[in-house]
């Protein structure tokens, strides 16, 4: 099958959280929009995410933060605490704080939240058209100055015009595979356990803020999701991976034993869930090439980073405002405006990558340099810390 209209929309490939924002931004500027998605349906069922006000920003524009708000939730400040000693080391200022400075609110939400919302947005926008149990399979050239995307939907081969091919399509894109020098997913050596509770079964102490507990090679994260009826909880520790699939279900005992130096509080947390979730942390160089003609690569696709600064979804919304900035309805060229999105966005994607990488080693520090990280954040005021990062919180898409 061929789609001849004229038409010549723009192809997402990937309906995750940056597609979805993808589509939604350069169909402000006025494109038709084409996302495929392999799966039989959108869903999501991972779990919670960190909204900074960077990301907030670019839903601002797209008019979704009321939609969102309701399963958001705003903590007052991030707790930071030794898994040795039990005690709080420091407290890191958020809540009104954030979001005065900052103009949008620091937020954490389930995933399958977030998705949903911006899903409900795309079919309500005409000019969006979504094709489930579609995969790109091949691309070819054409004279006209566009590609022609060969996919499969529903076992079927379709040929279609587009303007250009965004790969949003993940860690483990394939659409990267049409980009020259590409790099490929490397795994971190380090897994994380993921698991979400009934708020009303935990200690009030992890019902409110954002904790975060360093240890020697592991560190644990939780907050609160679902507007604050559920406790978003991961684990993570360097660890070898030997499943076949890069996800895989975990023993409760498993986790408990890899966590089995921890305070008797934290070990009663992980004895909560009854069911864990295991992921491999992998990432995808950001210096690689993002372009090749009409072909960008975008979010975890260009990027994929380790989560210890929180920002791997906040940067793939990110990349969907500067991406459309970069493609308005008029665009002359578009192969000169991908390259100009990926100059625009690779420095930022880069420098915050590295710092992800950097916190990775810091947060599992043991020995004197987990005594000179733990005084260094007792000395800090809460304020002074949130102040650290107003480089990535201040980032807006018009700056």
């Amino acid at each position: 099958m061929t789609d001849t209209d004229g038409t010549h929309p723009i192809v997402i490939a990937g309906g995750g959280i940056g597609g979805l924002t993808a589509a939604l931004a350069l169909r402000r500027q006025g494109h038709e929009i084409v996302l495929l998605e392999r799966a039989t349906e959108i869903s999501e069922v991972g779990a919670g995410l960190q909204l900074s006000p960077n990301a907030c920003s670019v839903l601002a524009e797209l008019g979704l933060l009321e939609d969102l708000e309701p399963f958001a939730y705003a903590p007052d400040g991030l707790r930071i605490w030794s898994a040795n000693s039990g005690r709080q080391l420091a407290r890191v200022e958020l809540g009104k704080f954030i979001h005065e400075r900052h103009g949008n609110p620091f937020w954490v939400i389930h995933r399958a939240d977030l998705q949903r919302v911006l899903l409900e947005k795309a079919k309500e926008t005409p000019g969006i058209t979504l094709r489930l149990s579609s995969e790109v399979k091949d691309l070819t050239a054409s004279p006209y100055d566009h590609l022609v995307c060969i996919f499969r939907e529903n076992g079927e081969t379709r040929n279609l015009n587009c303007k250009a091919l965004i790969g949003a399509d993940g860690v483990w894109s394939k659409t990267r595979a049409h980009v020259p020098g590409h790099m490929n997913a490397r795994f971190s050596g380090q897994v994380a356990y993921r698991a979400t509770v009934p708020i009303e079964q935990v200690d009030p102490k992890f019902a409110r803020d954002t904790g975060l507990w360093l240890h020697r090679d592991s560190h644990l994260v939780h907050y609160p999701i679902r507007g604050g009826r559920k406790l978003n909880v991961v684990a993570l520790a360097k660890e070898d991976w030997s499943d076949e699939t890069w996800s895989a279900e975990a023993d409760k005992d498993a986790v408990l034993r890899v966590f089995k130096d921890w305070p008797a509080e934290t070990r009663n947390l992980l004895n909560t869930p009854d069911q864990w979730l295991k992921w491999a942390l992998c990432s995808v160089d950001a210096s690689g090439p993002w372009t090749h003609g009409h072909i960008a690569l975008m979010g975890d696709a260009a990027h994929a980073m380790l989560p210890f600064m929180a920002q791997g979804a906040a940067m793939a919304i990110e990349d969907a405002a500067i991406l459309a900035r970069h493609l308005p309805h008029d665009v002359a060229n578009i192969p000169s405006a991908l390259r100009s999105f990926e100059r625009d966005r690779k420095p930022r994607a880069a420098h915050i990558q590295g710092i992800s990488h950097g916190n990775a080693k810091t947060f599992h520090f043991s020995g004197p340099m987990a005594f000179a990280r733990d005084t260094v954040l007792r000395l800090t005021k809460p304020k002074r810390l949130a102040e650290r990062f107003d480089r990535i919180y201040g980032w807006t898409p018009d700056q």
